[in-house]
């Protein structure tokens, strides 16, 4: 009998990306990543809806994050200000800990259509989230789906940067440049 050990989630989705890794995404089954966890399939089930949910568990987390961040910016503030806030605050789940485990994640996703589909419809709720958060605070539209777009795009370009094996900043650094970037480029669009 397996003694009861915490944080089944998180040491399901490690196990599960050891095998993704291993064996790849589409050998790899939800039994096999249970089993190598010591934990059942029904234990598995509980905390993820399917083995693909297993490499994107923390969305809620980082979603209420981006959110909570933006409504408490205080007044007054431009959109896009509110928006590198909670592009700041999302550091806390990128911290130096989970950069092997991102990086590897990201190359788990990037060798299978099925988890870049996935991906990209979690992207979308980071969207909505910003945009909601702004309309929240009064940005009418268009401005507040723009800015939403535009925090959407600066949070990809970070990450990407951030597990690029030659990056040396911080996730945090990386937001606020990459804002800073992208702020530059649309100002040349006018």
């Amino acid at each position: 009998m397996v003694r009861w050990e915490p944080n089944a989630p998180e040491r399901l989705s490690r196990a599960a990306l050891e095998l993704f890794t291993e064996r790849g995404y589409d050998n790899t089954t939800v039994a096999e990543i249970a089993e190598r966890t010591g934990l059942t399939k029904r234990t598995f089930f509980r905390h993820f809806a399917d083995k693909r949910e297993v490499l994107f568990g923390g969305q809620d987390a980082l979603v209420k994050v981006l959110a909570e961040a933006i409504t408490a910016v205080p007044d007054p503030v431009e959109p896009l200000a509110a928006i590198g806030a909670a592009l700041e605050a999302t550091a806390v789940f990128f911290g130096p800990e989970r950069l092997k485990w991102a990086q590897e994640r990201q190359a788990v996703i990037d060798a299978n259509p099925e988890l870049q589909e996935r991906e990209l419809l979690k992207l979308a709720t980071l969207t909505t989230a910003f945009r909601d958060a702004l309309r929240e605070r009064g940005v009418p539209e268009p401005g507040a789906s723009l800015a939403a777009e535009i925090g959407n795009l600066a949070f990809r370009t970070a990450f990407t940067r951030w597990i690029d094996p030659a990056n040396q900043l911080d996730f945090a650094e990386l937001t606020r440049r990459t804002l800073d970037e992208l702020r530059q480029a649309a100002a040349t669009l006018a």
